[in-house]
């Protein structure tokens, strides 16, 4: 088989047969394709296009590039979850331990960030201690001591990926449903789960900009889900406006403990009300939504959760006296207010210019290899639908470069649109695809 071959067919829109694609995927992970070559191709796709068919053969071959996690011993229905990235999203701190302390199973592989989308990984690596770098041995067993694991994606999970993955950021192919869908789904596949519920972010801070791309990116998840066996939901989800009020690694893990004790945003409320339910709905827990949605209020209102979360953080290794003290955990040398200069509403508030000074700030990666300031961030005062007066804070900006507050400053401030009519709230969760 020639790649060149197999480039020229997906230049001239071919369909690529599955021994094609099995081909270029396995030996592309072995250094036998080069760069230049895989950049050929994917560069094909992303302009071309791929049938669904293509697209589960992808996904396919690219789950079984590495080791495929059996996580049949901890419960018959695993399910797992996943978010296509956002600027605050801290959802998978606060849901896993619902979903745990309800007494299903939670067996979580999750990423580092990239670009202006914040990672759980570097979430929880800023709580001191937590260990995120198990062996596959230990996550299974400490899902079935206490029933919650949340730890770093191994090397060994759908290696393809991350190739593939580091080429198209390199050669701007990010933006493409079939290798969007095959990325997710394939890491989905390889890490055992066979119950699924994918947050699918649309807005300034989302890779998909339109409601009609983040329709189509869940419509392809669901299908390679059917085709697989996994039973996968899409709930497709604002984020034109950040999630909650905290965007940084330590920050958004302060306002996760918050919303376990209760006091929760409502966008963030109505994301782990809706993915809660549908996750206990896949689990078989029990088939009623309302009553699901009912139990992961009872979950937090009760503490349950936020124990859980206590005892995910100790086993871990993490020192959980920052968990019942937040205020322990080390701030920023600045932290400097954003003032409004009008009178009015918040009309919006730009996620991804949020997102991107945050990462200017420290929060964040340019680079793979780039180091993050666990203490740096933004923290809103306002929200769209609030109302702000001439000098009161909309935001502050939170970092140990104080050379970085001049520019942060400048650029924050053009996130916010104030009007002076009364602005009504956006609702978070936007539709709800499950097939």
């Amino acid at each position: 088989m020639n790649i060149q071959e197999i480039i020229a067919k997906k230049r001239d829109s071919k369909q690529l047969d599955k021994n094609e694609i099995e081909y270029f995927v396995r030996e592309y992970t072995n250094g036998e394709i080069t760069d230049y070559h895989a950049a050929a191709l994917i560069m094909a796709i992303c302009i071309n296009g791929m049938t669904e068919e293509e697209i589960a053969n992808l996904t396919i071959s690219m789950a079984n590039s590495g080791e495929k996690l059996d996580l049949s011993k901890i419960s018959e229905n695993v399910v797992d979850k996943h978010s296509t990235g956002g600027v605050g999203d801290k959802i998978t701190l606060i849901l896993m331990p619902i979903i745990a302390s309800i007494g299903i199973p939670v067996a979580k592989m999750s990423g580092r960030g990239l670009g202006i989308t914040g990672g759980t990984i570097d979430k929880l690596k800023s709580i001191p201690g937590y260990n995120t770098d198990l062996s596959v041995s230990q996550f299974i067993e400490n899902v079935q001591n206490i029933g919650i694991s949340l730890i770093g994606q191994t090397e060994n999970i759908v290696p393809a990926d991350k190739k593939i993955y580091a080429l198209r950021d390199a050669i701007a192919c990010t933006k493409s449903i079939p290798l969007i869908a095959s990325s997710i789904m394939s890491k989905k596949i390889a890490s055992g789960a066979n119950k699924i519920v994918l947050d699918v972010t649309v807005g300034s801070g989302a890779f998909m900009k339109t409601k009609q791309e983040a329709e189509s990116l869940a419509r392809c998840m669901n299908k390679i889900g059917k085709m697989v066996d996994k039973e996968t939901v899409s709930i497709i989800t604002n984020m034109d406006e950040p999630l909650g009020y905290a965007i940084g690694n330590n920050l958004e893990v302060k306002e996760a403990i918050d919303c376990l004790r209760g006091h929760i945003p409502e966008d963030v409320k109505e994301i782990v009300e809706t993915m809660g339910a549908y996750m206990i709905y896949l689990s078989g827990y029990n088939k009623n939504i309302n009553e699901n949605i009912e139990m992961v209020r009872e979950a937090i209102y009760s503490r349950k959760a936020f124990n859980k979360f206590l005892e995910l953080v100790e086993n871990q290794g993490g020192d959980i006296s920052y968990i019942k003290d937040p205020s322990k955990f080390e701030k920023s040398k600045f932290v400097i207010p954003i003032l409004s200069e009008e009178t009015g509403y918040v009309k919006r508030i730009d996620a991804e210019i949020v997102g991107s000074v945050s990462r200017y700030l420290g929060a964040g990666r340019v680079n793979k290899e780039d180091d993050i300031d666990y203490t740096a961030g933004i923290l809103l005062n306002k929200k769209s639908g609030d109302y702000v007066e001439v000098g009161e804070a909309l935001a502050y900006i939170n970092t140990n470069d104080e050379a970085k507050t001049k520019g942060a400053l400048i650029n924050l401030v053009k996130a916010f649109e104030i009007t002076n009519r009364k602005v009504s709230k956006n609702k978070t969760v936007i539709e709800i695809l499950t097939k």
